[in-house]
């Protein structure tokens, strides 16, 4: 059979953008519509030249895939619906939030929140990472004003049919490590520096001083410049084997955001033999699901507790093993595969 044809429309290149692109290209034939989207000052130049790059390639596609909502999803999404080509958003999570306070979400602008209105109203199908994209109250954070996000809270006037597609993974990329063989007492974050607060780095920060027995670690950028506890150790930005290298040498993993579109990495970190205690922000609760501890706030006293409760475990083996395989069953890159397929091969617009 002839493989459809999708033109997919992404702003930058992140892990899970370049793995979409991967899986799909084996069951279509993938055209990528892409721009330097984060030079603001650009933007506008590049909203003129996307316009033409998309009118042209309409005629050669047969379906219109963008990642991430916001100005470059405008023109494949409204172009789509005159044209009648079907035209699908995958959200992410940034584009479903506007946090002020901690300085996150595309909807707290006010020209991309109407470039992202104007997308999903006009979009055929909006695909979420997880269903807590589309309305969610959080809690977790006391000190958070804006406690609800989605994208059905920030537009509720929005039709459009939304489905569900969770993030899937490769578990031969992450591979386990027995727990017996990671050292012990050591937990491992991933955050990038603008998601310190957002992802827990701040109240990881106060633990560390707190318990100068415990090895703290944290990927994805480098020391902050002011006093820190000297058994908390930044790693900088990590090659995905670096990453996979950390995962395996920590036995427990931190997943404290206050928002969280999916939480690939704590998958990823599950999936590596990490046993974690996570935030009961979004889908983060479902992605532990009884393999680890959830805390239910940002409570320094709390998360004290639950780390005692870890390093007091009985049979972490088996839960650590736990968490891998329900990795693999419930988020495994074959049925994210599936589901995507699906929707782009058997989707029709209606009349």
């Amino acid at each position: 059979m002839k493989k459809k044809k999708v033109l997919f429309v992404t702003p930058f290149f992140p892990s899970f953008v370049l793995s979409d692109i991967q899986i799909l290209r084996e069951n279509f034939s993938i055209r990528i519509n892409n721009y330097p989207w984060q030079h603001k000052i650009l933007a506008p130049a590049f909203f003129v030249i996307q316009f033409f790059s998309v009118f042209v390639n309409l005629f050669r596609v047969d379906v219109l895939l963008t990642s991430f909502g916001g100005y470059w999803s405008v023109w494949p999404v409204l172009l789509g619906k005159l044209f009648r080509k079907p035209s699908f958003i995958i959200l992410h999570g940034t584009d479903c939030a506007s946090i002020p306070e901690l300085n996150y979400g595309s909807l707290r602008l006010p020209l991309l929140k109407w470039a992202c209105k104007i997308s999903y109203q006009h979009a055929s199908r909006l695909l979420p990472v997880s269903e807590s994209l589309g309305n969610v109250f959080l809690d977790f954070d006391p000190v958070l004003i804006h406690k609800s996000q989605g994208i059905h809270y920030h537009f509720r006037d929005i039709k459009t049919p939304v489905t569900a597609v969770y993030n899937g993974f490769d578990h031969k990329l992450w591979p386990y490590e027995a727990f017996t063989k990671k050292p012990p007492n050591t937990f491992l974050a991933v955050m990038s520096a603008a998601q310190y607060r957002l992802k827990g780095g701040d109240i990881i920060e106060e633990i560390a001083w707190l318990r100068p027995d415990l090895d703290f670690k944290i990927a994805g950028l480098n020391a902050l410049q002011k006093p820190l506890p000297p058994n908390l150790q930044f790693l900088g930005k990590l090659s995905q084997q670096e990453l996979s290298n950390a995962y395996r040498s920590s036995r427990y993993y931190l997943q404290l955001s206050t928002f969280e579109g999916f939480g690939c990495a704590l998958a990823e970190a599950m999936l590596s033999g990490c046993i974690p205690i996570g935030s009961s922000a979004n889908h983060i609760p479902k992605i532990i699901a009884g393999n680890g501890l959830i805390l239910q706030k940002k409570d320094r006293t709390m998360l004290l507790q639950a780390i005692q409760q870890l390093l007091s475990l009985s049979k972490p083996e088996e839960i650590s093993r736990k968490a891998r395989r329900h990795i693999i069953k419930n988020y495994s890159l074959t049925r994210r595969k599936e589901t995507l397929s699906t929707l782009l091969n058997n989707y029709e617009q209606p009349n």
